[in-house]
């Protein structure tokens, strides 16, 4: 299973967005524990955070962060930032995550270093492009505003390209054949018949015995009538009591109890009553491979075996670094606010030149 050039970017700049943020620089209230940080006055100018021997500067972060609001507010509007999410403004909330995403990165090419990892001269050269197609569709205020010059650009670019480098040297024994049977993805009809009040956390009271056997009952009632020559679905309206009645399920996602007969059932054979923690189900299968879910169901297999490769040696290499945090500058950075301000496309553009 091979990806084509626009889900490599997509994966890499998802993985950098995302995987990690937990472990990265976040801000005291954010941060890692297990990670040694010192904060300190001993700063070069405009530098926000030094992880080792390599830092993060102003310019740096507001290109990252101005891209970013750029493109919430073409989706939301410029509204977005006056909401809140427990309790943390949305502001604050990119702020954090651009933070994490340039720590990471900065990490990342360190990492290189011990690798013995460069980017080759094609690599040298998509950089090059990118950079100079990126800084030329920059007006002079937003150059002035954000404080780049090339140079910024070509760098930032590097060192994003570099990520992607290592991150795929990383996960490269990762086996990406995933067999149809690993992945298959079972569709089915389903009545539940519940012995329990299941709540918000997805814990479930169980009814007085009583009640259960009552549900009982009521499931052998059901399957009766199936048995009989009714409808599944048409018993299903009166009996089920979950959310769905079709659904798709593969390995790993339900009860063993309920996954066992899922996946022994055939096409349109219909189980018996099956017992579990939430209640009485009848199962009905309507294909034993959904080619489809079945198909996505291998990317995200593959996906999360590269997370783990990832995450185990990055969080390894973590633990060891020290970093330095300038508080006082980051509480200061924020976003620009000027409707000619207005660059949204630094991502999209280093995807356009730097693509194997």
């Amino acid at each position: 299973m091979k990806e084509n050039k626009s889900m490599k970017h997509k994966r890499i700049r998802a993985l950098l967005t995302g995987i990690l943020a937990a472990a990265c620089l976040t801000g005291c209230s954010g941060i890692n524990r297990d990670t040694k940080i010192v904060l300190t006055t001993g700063f070069t100018k405009d530098e926000v955070f030094r992880i080792e021997t390599a830092s993060c500067y102003k310019k740096e972060v507001m290109v990252y962060l101005t891209n970013l609001q750029n493109q919430y507010e073409q989706v939301y509007g410029t509204e977005i930032w006056q909401r809140e999410q427990d309790g943390v403004t949305i502001e604050e909330s990119v702020k954090e995550s651009v933070l994490a995403e340039m720590a990471q990165i900065k990490t990342m090419n360190l990492m290189a270093e011990n690798y013995g990892l460069s980017l080759d001269e094609a690599e040298t050269d998509a950089v090059e492009e990118a950079a100079k197609a990126y800084f030329a569709s920059l007006t002079e205020k937003e150059k002035e505003q954000l404080d780049v010059t090339l140079d910024t650009i070509r760098q930032l670019y590097r060192e994003y390209a570099m990520a992607d480098k290592v991150y795929d040297y990383m996960i490269q024994d990762v086996n990406p054949e995933i067999s149809d049977d690993e992945a298959r993805t079972v569709t089915l009809q389903q009545i539940l018949v519940r012995t329990g009040t299941k709540d918000r956390t997805g814990d479930i009271t169980p009814y007085p015995d009583e009640q259960k056997s009552y549900a009982y009952a009521t499931a052998v009632e059901a399957l009766q009538c199936i048995e009989a020559g009714e409808d599944f679905d048409v018993v299903a309206t009166r009996y089920n009591e979950a959310a769905e009645i079709t659904v798709s399920i593969r390995k790993g996602d339900a009860e063993a109890a309920y996954e066992e007969a899922a996946f022994e059932l055939g096409n349109e054979e219909v189980s018996g009553v099956i017992e579990t923690e939430e209640g009485y189900y009848i199962l009905k299968c309507i294909s034993t491979l959904n080619r489809e879910e079945t198909d996505m169901n291998k990317i995200r297999i593959v996906e999360e075996r590269r997370k783990e490769a990832f995450s185990k040696e990055y969080d390894s290499y973590v633990q060891s670094l020290t970093r330095h945090m300038n508080e006082e500058l980051w509480q200061e950075i924020t976003l620009l606010r000027d409707s000619e301000i207005t660059t949204s496309s630094f991502f999209e553009v280093l995807g356009e030149y730097y693509k194997k």
